[in-house]
């Protein structure tokens, strides 16, 4: 190598870095000025008690942070999205699975099935709220349609009573992502090679046996990513329930991020609702980062191998 090809090397790579900092920096720029900055704006506003129109100057410390801690309200809010967290595992998830599994195969009408569940996924959450609460309000067509079929002492109103109302929504819920989750899953398996399972059938595995031992382990990767965004999604759950029950009745189906909204923009209070803010931010970000550290770090390093090969 000659003197003139190692001096146009580290000129080759340095152009090459400052061609990548020129693209990268509009998306830093943008992710500083609506991410980042927002962050750091509320945890300074969660300092103080605020209204969001007179001047920024009551410090109050933690206090903000140990009112929300201590307030049954918002702890209430914590058990309904733990509550949803903990059902869409046990419930949705199989339920997309099960319905990903079916659609797999090859049969007449399955296109427009496919179709078929993933379209509440694309309807608004303003709309699939306002259509789902006159569904079950009283006089509604599910009063109607029970009463047709003589079934009308089953009614109640359930997103009206606190006992049924988090049960009410997570149907909802369910109805509304369950076919996401289809077809995130519908997406893995179609990665998976068909002769695996056939070469299994050969060997005498019976069908079930095939998905638990063959099939399940190769979609593990697209399953753990279907939780994580599961239980993202529930902790940030809002518009939905928002638009439903707004948080009621007495705060039966709160969740952090309607009591949030309730506390900083209804009730003018926009310090406590900024430390809330935090709080959820901060239980989100820690799960996410657990999640990647003890589920997902084997699927990113195994991506990264890939790549790297």
């Amino acid at each position: 190598m000659t003197g003139a090809d190692s001096l146009k090397r580290p000129r080759r790579v340095l152009g090459r870095r400052t061609v990548i900092a020129l693209f990268l920096l509009p998306a830093l720029l943008l992710y500083s000025v609506f991410v980042l900055f927002p962050i750091v704006q509320a945890v300074h506003y969660s300092f103080f008690k605020w209204n969001g129109l007179t001047p920024l100057t009551d410090f109050v410390g933690l206090a903000n942070y140990q009112r929300a801690v201590a307030e049954p309200v918002f702890q209430g809010a914590v058990q309904h999205n733990v509550f949803v967290i903990v059902l869409s595992l046990i419930v949705q998830i199989p339920f997309a699975l099960g319905l990903a599994l079916m659609l797999s195969r090859r049969f007449r009408g399955r296109a427009i099935l496919r179709l078929v569940f993933f379209a509440p996924y694309v309807i608004a959450e303003v709309i699939t709220g306002v259509v789902w609460s006159l569904l079950l309000q009283p006089g509604g067509l599910a009063q109607g349609a029970l009463t047709a079929v003589g079934l009308g002492s089953l009614y109640q109103p359930w997103l009206a009573d606190p006992n049924t109302v988090m049960l009410a929504m997570f149907f909802v819920i369910s109805w509304k992502y369950f076919g996401f989750h289809m077809i995130l899953l519908l997406a893995g398996l179609q990665g998976i090679p068909h002769e695996l399972e056939e070469a299994a059938a050969i060997d005498g595995a019976t069908r079930r046996q095939a998905i638990r031992y063959v099939t399940l382990p190769l979609l593990g990767p697209t399953l753990r990513v279907s939780v994580f965004l599961s239980i993202i999604g529930a902790l940030q759950l809002f518009d939905l329930i928002w638009v439903t029950t707004g948080g009621g009745p007495v705060n039966a189906s709160n969740t952090m991020a309607t009591y949030m909204f309730d506390w900083g923009f209804k009730r003018f209070q926009l310090g406590y609702g900024s430390a809330v803010a935090v709080i959820l931010f901060a239980f989100a970000l820690i799960l996410a980062l657990a999640y990647q550290r003890w589920v997902l770090r084997r699927d990113i390093e195994g991506a990264m191998t890939t790549g790297g090969e």
